[in-house]
């Protein structure tokens, strides 16, 4: 079968020519336009931003939709038994770990980022009804459960089996292009694939270092509580500095012992927070609350899900925020699937669909409940005796979302402990990030090698880290994070076409197996290795055969 083409570019051992120059040129370029055009690049794409997100809501919304019904669909079907690799393989990450990757790949942060700031400011200023009650704290809740529950992780998780399937059941390069082969066949391999690619270089690298860009500010103002560090560029250069330097040493240790190792950290100190939240805080509400927040967003998940805003007669909250939300995930697709395909080999459809949508969200709704809805049960007490007030909480998600949680930890003993854990988690997610982002996009520039050279890594890695110093000091992060959700739109309508192309691929996969299965029942000493002896030269293109290990 053909392949794409990699070969030696200077320093760089084995590179795709077309999607590395290619990629290099457009974010060189526009780093110039940024730096150079700071408020004319800001211009330009927050009105693109702006234009995407009130007119192509609908597409976003219904993409969101789509991949969630398909998900649940092949999760339930027959389908689900399909397993990605060998049909006798055994996972190649413990559960453990796999969960702790899954975070790894860059929405962890947004568990510190969000998790008090998101429910308060719903709370404060609502779609929909009056703020600053108790109907509106429900409200709050349920769509900051919609932002981050089911319908983005549905997303990941159909990216992610995409890339995983025509990987580790058809042998194609762990790349964007490979899903689109039932309909472009060998054409994947030339441009339409190399363009593909790209665009998922794109907005992996600008999500990525617009995130590390937003999160040195968030860890300044953890070090300036904590030991009066100055709030300023040269201590967040320092800072994105500093997590580059450990990005690269995580990078060099490659990815059991560098991303899984401070992965399993990260979902121990998650642990370890959570629970002197729950125990020194109102334990009986947390509890109380988790459970209905479920329920409450499990039964308005569909309609708040299809809600478009059409009969409030203006759509700037949704824009902003549920509608923003989708085309960053989307955006975020390629670098997230990517990863969670690279760790899932071994698992079947239906344990890798129901693991990547369920148990991420079910950690992220404790976290809401326990960071957000805690800061909001703190101003409903507020309201009814004001001698409960938390002073300074809404005031500090109104300056800067990033600092609400360490507001928030004031009002808990072990304040400068707790606020010193938080610190190193906010570290630790964006030095995993840096890895994960920089073993994405190497993968990607690498024609779909899934072991890339370690010095194209470190080449990225510290790529990121420069363009995210340089754009902070130049005040171009937020033409960046706009240029990201603009990528999001055309990747979009690249993943309605890998709905297609995996249906189609999963139809004649689903009859290889079963023919497969009938070989087991029929032969009288037949067992699962047997089926090793038949070789399936040509999956894609020939008449179904049993697959070797199948």
């Amino acid at each position: 079968m053909d392949h794409v083409k990699v070969e030696r570019l200077g320093p760089f051992p084995r590179v795709s020519k077309p999607v590395f120059i290619t990629s290099g040129i457009l974010i060189v370029g526009f780093i110039i336009f940024g730096v150079l055009f700071t408020e004319t690049a800001g211009t330009l794409f927050g009105f693109l931003q702006g234009f995407i997100t009130d007119k192509f809501g609908w597409l976003f919304i219904l993409l969101m939709n789509l991949a969630l019904a398909l998900c649940i669909y092949l999760a339930m079907s027959r389908y689900g038994d399909i397993r990605l690799g060998l049909q006798t393989e055994a996972p190649q990450y413990s559960l453990f770990s796999w969960i702790g990757m899954l975070f790894s790949a860059g929405v962890g942060i947004g568990l510190i980022y969000w998790g008090t700031a998101e429910p308060l400011y719903h709370f404060m200023a609502p779609p929909l009804g009056e703020p600053n009650s108790v109907e509106t704290a429900k409200q709050a809740i349920n769509f900051t459960f919609l932002h981050w529950g089911l319908h983005a992780w549905a997303l990941y998780a159909f990216v992610a089996l995409s890339l995983a399937y025509f990987h580790y059941r058809r042998g194609l390069p762990l790349s964007i292009r490979s899903t689109l082969y039932p309909l472009l066949g060998k054409k994947i391999f030339g441009r339409w694939g190399h363009a593909v690619d790209i665009l998922a270089v794109f907005g992996t690298m600008f999500g990525v270092v617009t995130s590390l860009g937003l999160g040195v500010l968030q860890i300044n103002s953890g070090l300036e509580k904590l030991f009066g560090t100055p709030n300023s560029l040269t201590v967040q250069i320092a800072l994105i500095a500093f997590i580059t330097v450990l990005a690269v040493i995580s990078v060099l240790m490659g990815l059991d012992k560098g991303i899984k190792r401070l992965s399993d950290i990260n979902i121990g100190l998650t642990a370890i927070l959570l629970g002197f939240m729950v125990i020194l805080g109102p334990t009986l509400f947390i509890f109380d609350s988790f459970l209905e927040n479920v329920g409450n967003y499990l039964s308005v998940f569909v309609p708040l899900g299809l809600w478009g805003e059409a009969y409030e007669g203006q759509e700037n909250w949704q824009s902003s925020w549920t509608i923003f939300y989708w085309a960053w995930w989307v955006s975020w697709a390629p670098f997230v699937g990517i990863f969670i395909a690279r760790i899932s080999r071994g698992r079947t459809i239906r344990e890798f669909v129901l693991g990547v949508m369920l148990i991420p969200i079910t950690i992220l709704f404790f976290w809401f409940t326990t960071f957000g809805g805690v800061a909001i049960h703190m101003e409903l007490l507020a309201a009814i005796d004001p001698a409960l007030a938390s002073p300074g909480l809404v005031e500090a998600v109104q300056a800067d979302f990033g600092s609400a949680i360490f507001k928030l930890i004031e009002y808990y003993p072990l304040t400068k402990p707790i606020t010193f854990i938080i610190v190193i988690m906010i570290v630790l997610w964006f030095v995993t990030s840096s890895d994960s982002a920089s073993f994405v996009i190497d993968m990607l520039t690498a024609g779909g090698d899934t072991n890339p050279p370690k010095i194209q890594r470190l080449f990225w890695a510290s790529t990121e880290g420069v363009i995210a110093a340089v754009l902070l000091a130049a005040g171009g992060l937020s033409a960046l994070q706009a240029a990201a959700i603009v990528a999001g739109l055309p990747f979009a309508l690249v993943v309605f076409v890998m709905m297609y192309a995996l249906l189609r691929g999963l139809s004649r996969d689903q009859l290889i197996l079963y023919r497969a299965q009938q070989y087991y029942i029929t032969a009288e000493s037949a067992d699962h290795n047997t089926a090793n002896e038949f070789v399936d030269e040509d999956l894609l293109e020939g008449p179904p055969k049993i697959a070797k290990g199948d």
